[in-house]
């Protein structure tokens, strides 16, 4: 193959404290096979994996203010960036951090080429979202179906959207450079300009004039981040690549898709 982007994989946390065997079946073992399999049969292949921001942890030590509606860094912090420690929380943060090492590692032991994309949070037309995965397209699938919506914490816990298309233009510059430094990972997400809390996300429905049943509370999840906004800049670097949509304009794109299927 010229081009392997390695998108499959078990993806929520609550379901890898359930079974984490299976939890690490997918996600690390089979990221190991297919490395495996990419060096033995397709050595000249480049791969993209899609990683994750959980592989940062809970990001304790980092300062975080909290407002009305959200948690925000503290004045000129630009977001995570790929120098920050590793700290792998969870079954599936060990999992899918073990495969971003070993996708990063194979670069260096055996050539490859590959790369680790840190993923935020991917939504977009055809995702179907659920309450332990996709929590962007949920919440809006939940609104049209007339099913509740659980918020788990306090609902100021920030995220950066990353466009569907925007992810796509970043795996197609990947596969089109040949100056990439293979075996770097590099944070692919939605940016300080581009972070909403879960209640700004309420806000804008409510703004939109969508029909909701109005969110319940429940406890905090094991390891959940209360505010992770990634620093791009590494991706604009090396691969010209930075977010186009804003989550408002994308929010109501998925919107419209819902109703219209």
């Amino acid at each position: 193959f010229d081009w392997i982007a390695h998108e499959a994989g078990q993806v929520a946390v609550t379901t890898s404290l359930k079974n984490p065997f299976e939890d690490f079946d997918s996600n690390a073992k089979a990221t190991l096979n297919l490395l495996e399999s990419v060096r033995k049969y397709s050595p000249d292949a480049k791969v993209a994996f899609a990683s994750t921001n959980k592989v940062y942890g809970t990001l304790k030590n980092l300062k975080v203010m909290e407002m009305e509606n959200k948690y925000s860094f503290v004045p000129g912090f630009q977001g995570v960036n790929e120098d920050t420690s590793l700290d792998f929380h969870s079954p599936y943060g060990c999992s899918k951090g073990s495969a971003d090492q070993y996708v990063c590692d194979y670069a260096r032991s055996f050539g490859l080429k590959t790369t680790a994309f840190r993923q935020s949070c991917i939504y977009g037309n055809r995702q179907f979202g659920l309450e332990d995965q996709g929590w962007v397209a949920w919440f809006l699938i939940a609104a049209s179906l007339g099913k509740p919506i659980n918020i788990y914490g306090d609902g100021k816990q920030v995220r950066d959207l990353l466009w569907i298309d925007d992810l796509c233009e970043l795996y197609l510059s990947f596969w089109k450079s040949d100056t990439f430094p293979w075996g770097t990972p590099v944070n692919a997400g939605g940016g300080l300009k581009n972070c909403l809390s879960l209640l700004e996300l309420v806000g804008l429905m409510e703004n939109m004039k969508i029909d909701f049943n109005k969110p319940s509370y429940s406890d905090w999840r094991r390891g959940d981040q209360k505010i992770f906004c990634s620093d791009n800049s590494l991706a604009l670097e090396l691969l010209n690549w930075s977010p186009k949509i804003k989550p408002s304009d994308g929010v109501e794109k998925l919107w419209r898709w819902i109703e219209q299927n």
